[in-house]
This record gives C-alpha cells, sequence and structure tokens, in this order.
C-alpha cells in the first residue's frame, strides 16, 4: 500500500529505473514507485522525464505541478483509472437528481457536523449554532444552510474581519490545503472509474474536479484545524509542508485507524456504493475517536 508524500521543493532530475523514482541532485536518492501516494513538484526548476511519467500513471501515483509562487496549479491525471472506467461514467451519467440529492444532504450534514466539532475543540459557542443548522438541512440543502454554517464557522475561528475572499497568509496556507485535498480525492475518483467533472451539487461548468469538490467537503476542517494551529510565524513564510503533513494524520474509519490517505479512498468507495445502491448509510465517515 503505496504512503509516501514526496515533495521536490528545490532543482532536481527526476528519471525512472527499474521501478524506482530517481531523484538526482547533488546526491542522488531512490524511492520505489510502490511506496508513493502523491509527488508535488514545487518547483519549476524540476525536470523529469515521460517514461517516469508513464510509471507514475500506471501506479496510479497522485502527481501536483506548483507554479512560479509554489500554489498548485494542475495535476496528472490518467485516461482510464479502472478496467471498466466506461461502465461506471455510463452509470454516472445515469445518476438521477434523486441520488445525487440524497448524498449531498448526508454530505452537508456531516460537514457542518466536523465543523461544530471544531469549534467546540477551540471552546468557541458558536458550535451550539452549527448543531442547530444541522437540524435545520432540508433535503438537498434547499435552504443553504452550508453557506449560512460557512460564515459563522470562519468568524468563529479566525475573527470576525475574517473572510474568504481576503488576500492574506491565512487564506493562503487554507487554500493550499484545499488544493492538495482536491487532487486527493481526484485521484481516488478516477482510480475507481469515474469522472472528475460530473459533480453530484457542484456544476460549475469551468470546473475540471466538481465531484472531487463535493465529496471533499467533510475533509476541509482537517485543514481548518491545522492552519488554526499554525504560529503566526509559520504564517508569514507559509511552510507549508506544515499543512501537507496532514495527509499523514491517523483518524478512524470503518472501525480502524487510517491515514488521510487511506481515509479518503475508504471514503470515496463508500460514497460510489451508497449512490449506486441508494442507501446513504453505507457512507463511511471519519471520526477523531472511537
Amino acid at each position: 500500500m503505496s504512503w509516501r508524500t514526496v515533495v521536490l521543493s528545490s532543482s532536481a532530475k527526476l528519471d525512472y529505473q527499474l521501478g524506482y523514482l530517481v531523484i538526482r541532485k547533488e546526491d542522488t536518492c531512490r524511492i520505489h514507485i510502490s511506496e508513493i501516494s502523491m509527488l508535488i513538484i514545487e518547483s519549476t526548476s524540476v525536470s523529469l522525464t515521460a517514461a517516469l511519467l508513464n510509471e507514475l500513471t500506471k501506479k496510479k501515483v497522485k502527481v501536483i505541478f506548483c507554479d512560479e509562487k509554489r500554489n498548485p496549479s494542475s495535476e496528472l491525471i490518467p485516461f482510464y483509472g479502472s478496467h471498466d472506467t466506461s461502465a461506471k461514467i455510463r452509470e454516472q451519467i445515469k445518476w438521477t437528481d434523486e441520488q445525487k440529492a440524497d448524498v449531498w444532504t448526508k454530505i452537508v450534514a456531516e460537514k457542518i457536523g466536523k465543523q461544530a466539532e471544531v469549534l467546540r475543540e477551540y471552546g468557541k459557542k458558536e458550535a451550539d449554532l452549527l448543531e442547530s443548522y444541522i437540524n435545520e438541512i432540508e433535503y438537498d440543502d434547499a435552504t443553504n444552510r452550508e453557506g449560512h454554517a460557512a460564515k459563522v464557522y470562519f468568524n468563529a475561528l479566525f475573527g470576525m474581519d475574517f473572510s474568504r475572499t481576503a488576500n492574506n497568509s491565512i487564506n493562503a496556507a487554507l487554500n493550499y490545503g484545499y488544493g492538495i485535498i482536491v487532487s486527493a480525492f481526484s485521484r481516488e475518483i478516477v482510480s475507481n472509474g469515474y469522472l472528475t467533472q460530473i459533480g453530484i451539487s457542484h456544476s460549475n461548468m469551468f470546473n475540471q474536479f466538481n465531484l472531487s469538490s463535493d465529496l471533499m467537503e467533510p475533509f476541509r476542517p482537517i485543514i481548518d484545524r491545522r492552519v488554526k494551529d499554525m504560529s503566526p510565524q509559520k504564517f508569514e513564510s507559509l511552510e507549508k509542508r506544515e499543512v501537507l503533513s496532514v495527509l499523514n494524520d491517523d483518524v478512524f474509519i470503518a472501525g480502524r485507524s487510517e491515514n488521510i490517505m487511506n481515509t479518503i479512498k475508504i471514503y470515496c468507495k463508500s460514497v460510489f456504493d451508497a449512490i449506486n445502491s441508494n442507501d446513504t448509510s453505507m457512507i463511511k465517515f471519519y471520526e477523531y475517536e472511537l
């Protein structure tokens, strides 16, 4: 099972040899590709071979490329993530509005519940208000409890002057973390044979990752908690590895402890099983405690 997240943040040459990713800098490092779950190319001075890209694709390693500001800008996605991709896509296209709404309602409730847990952890009284929103959620979140909860949540967590549209270090850290999480979800969606473009709630024609954006919602508070715990000094330098390290955190899902990457794998599979079986009770959400 793959478990490593490899980050390249300075000039290097990457190639493939006998099952290994070979990293050539002042010294040469070799990592077996079977151990890698995600490869993040943070520096634009990294070069890599087509042979390596081909092997990474075969082994379903998520590869994320960053721009000159070291923010995620693109990723490597295979055309064929599963042996029965064609059947899965036909299945996905036939998902009814009712099937999608059932799952979305459950996801929104779980997201708000996780946000309430974060606020309660930091002693914020607004946690009670968020929990009341869960009971007010209508089918397909018709009254947008998710949006109302988000405003209360971020103001309680980061201050009344905070806005998600502001250009500041907190949002930079949040956006970086969300970008990494959505890429991890895209990997699992494609691996299961589905299209990231066709969502269950998100339907932006310019968003290549509508389904990824849908499924990741309950996982956003994981990033929020990590950013909240970062010191002001780390905000100034935006130590992205501090945010990235969240992927190695352990949570409980399906009765056992798993890191975030494996948790995403289990959760995604359960969502697809649920929507195809019209049974939202099949969805497996993560918890911090048994």
